[in-house]
């Protein structure tokens, strides 16, 4: 490529499909949010601009500039001058730049400098706090957003008092945060204030501009160089002779500012695109839960089918991300426990005689003296039922089918022991790799007694985390050599009357925080208790239906894994061409 403005600037615009569309998933997923993704193009893109900026790569050059060594001249000429008047101290001369520290070349007329040739890096006053008024700015590191450095908010002195000493800076000064992570939090002053030690304010000589050098630290390049520079474990900084030995671009302080105005012209561009993606990304997603809500919500089967159609007509521009793939899932996790995923089958027992065979069972080993009579189950009140079920289908109290039981009923914890048995909790469980018993924590031998003598573990019985976010069922690996923790719910299904992975299907629907609403919830955290567990309104199909759903989700869940399987790789593939597109360029 040959290495000109207009072809630095072709390369922005006639990418940008690129960059707005790679996007990686950064945490949970939500609606498209910055918060929850990275607009990772844009951000390449960003720092694409910045990289091109100081390589002299943005704008064009004019051969009738002032070369930057006559600029240097000037600046050793006013330093020189400075010292006489004894108005800065003289320093340690830096050492001389060797070829080996320069990151890029620099267009015919540019230098290379250290920041602290060129700057009063390291050297600012002290305020006490006696010294400042109540209108006085005070600066801290949250106030400034990381990666675009933008001001949050400016407080003052009557807001923010402080003890100890501030750093002060002045109106046009550059300040600048040494601290990591937040090496790119670079901003110019617009009046005079204070700020914490962990920021720098510094300004420099005549003839260069205080937006130019900030634009140069957060270049890719300066981040690199602060992050390889820090020093300290617990808070590591750049420390002020490193930061004093910095490489900085200079040029004609009036191509800086033209410089400074194209980036912040295209900085715009990208204000612009993440905003239009992020907006794209809201309204995708929005259309996608109403279509989804409108099957959940039909009246009747036209109504279903008509849903579905509209869904079934644009599957593949709705489905295109990992979050509508699981809006997708829950969506069908829903309709399967409102008996609208497979056909009812007439000649299925219906639910209501094994119901009748359970409290037949119940009452005979009562009679046997085999368990205890136990208080009956209050009716299922008509605002417990939050949607109407299909023939043959009845709302039933989760004891009646399951057994829920605290592995821990005193809620204390048992004291560690070398060697022991491994003490479960739900944060030792992933789903993908199973439970790991190396990192839980380990109880004495009597901890498994006690809990053998009160329940014993089979196949089929899983947990289910009651503590913070509901935990996603969980079912149990045999051997059972180990114990449960109080932050868990043991479920063991009647395995004649119910299919286990069915009533952890119903877990893990959207129709469990439909039936629990308020529930769930204490003052402090979610809480899904024993007690509340047990008198659960359970949508309760026929066996055979029961298995008909297991199996047709299982079905599903393999075509929901390949389609985000796909769009990931689609992702990736849209990550690797942002970053080989700068890789190519710059």
């Amino acid at each position: 490529m040959n290495k000109s403005p207009t072809n630095a600037e072709n390369l922005i615009t006639d990418n940008l499909d690129i960059w707005t569309s790679a996007i990686k998933k950064r945490g949970s997923q939500g609606r498209g949010s910055s918060k929850k993704i990275t607009l990772y193009g844009i951000k390449k893109l960003r720092e694409l601009i910045l990289e091109l900026a100081v390589r002299g790569l943005l704008v064009p050059q004019d051969s009738n500039d002032e070369p930057a060594s006559v600029l240097l001249e000037k600046i050793a000429a006013e330093k020189a001058q400075l010292i006489k008047d004894k108005k800065i101290k003289k320093q340690k001369p830096l050492p001389p730049i060797s070829n080996e520290e320069k990151p890029f070349e620099l267009p015919k007329g540019w230098e290379w400098a250290r920041l602290g040739d060129v700057t009063n890096y390291g050297v600012s006053d002290k305020a006490e706090p006696e010294t400042v008024s109540f209108d006085t700015w005070v600066l801290e590191l949250e106030d400034v957003e990381k990666e675009t450095s933008k001001l949050l908010q400016k407080v003052r002195f009557s807001d923010r008092a402080f003890k100890s000493s501030k750093n002060k800076f002045n109106n046009g000064d550059v300040i600048y945060g040494k601290l990591r992570p937040y090496l790119d939090k670079v901003l110019v002053a617009d009046e005079d204030g204070v700020c914490t030690t962990e920021m720098i304010p510094f300004r420099a000589f005549s003839c260069i501009d205080s937006y130019f050098l900030r634009l140069v630290m957060k270049t890719p390049y300066f981040k690199r160089y602060a992050n390889n520079s820090t020093h300290g474990m617990n808070l590591p900084r750049m420390g002020t002779d490193k930061a004093r030995l910095a490489l900085i671009p200079i040029l004609n302080k009036a191509a800086q500012s033209h410089i400074v105005a194209k980036v912040d012209e295209l900085m715009t561009l990208c204000n612009q695109l993440e905003e239009q993606t992020e907006d794209s990304l809201a309204s995708h997603q929005t259309l996608v839960e109403n279509l989804l809500d409108a099957l959940t919500q039909a009246p009747d089967n036209n109504g279903f089918t008509a849903a579905w159609e509209r869904i079934a007509q644009h599957f593949d521009i709705l489905f295109i991300t990992e979050h509508s793939i699981d809006l997708l899932k829950q969506t069908i996790l829903q309709l399967a426990v409102m008996g609208k995923l497979v056909p009812q089958d007439p000649n299925d027992e219906p639910a209501s005689v094994l119901l009748e065979k359970i409290a037949a069972e119940k009452e005979q080993l009562i009679k046997d003296k085999k368990i205890k009579k136990q208080k009956p189950l209050p009716p299922i009140a008509e605002d417990e039922k939050p949607f109407e079920l299909p023939k043959g289908w009845e709302w039933c109290r989760s004891e009646e089918i399951a057994n829920f039981v605290d592995p821990q009923p005193s809620h204390r914890t048992p004291p560690i022991v070398d060697g022991g048995i491994p003490y479960i909790g739900y944060t030792d469980i992933n789903h993908e790799k199973g439970i790991n018993f190396e990192s839980a924590r380990k109880v004495g031998l009597n901890i498994l007694e006690e809990h053998q003598n009160r329940y014993s573990l089979k196949a089929g019985d899983f947990v289910f985390g009651k503590i913070g976010t509901l935990g996603q069922p969980y079912f149990l690996e045999e051997p059972f050599n180990y114990c449960l923790s109080a932050n868990l719910i043991l479920i063991q299904p009647n395995l004649d009357v119910t299919v286990p992975k069915y009533l952890a299907l119903y877990l893990n629907s959207p129709a469990l925080y439909q039936v629990l609403g308020d529930q769930k919830t204490n003052s402090t955290h979610a809480v899904f208790g024993i007690k509340k567990a047990r008198l659960l309104a359970i949508p309760y199909p026929p066996i055979a239906e029961q298995n008909k759903i297991v199996n047709q989700i299982e079905v599903l869940n393999v075509i929901f894994k390949n389609l985000k399987d796909r769009i990931r790789e689609t992702q990736k593939t849209q990550l690797h061409l942002a970053d080989s597109i700068i890789e190519q360029h710059i």
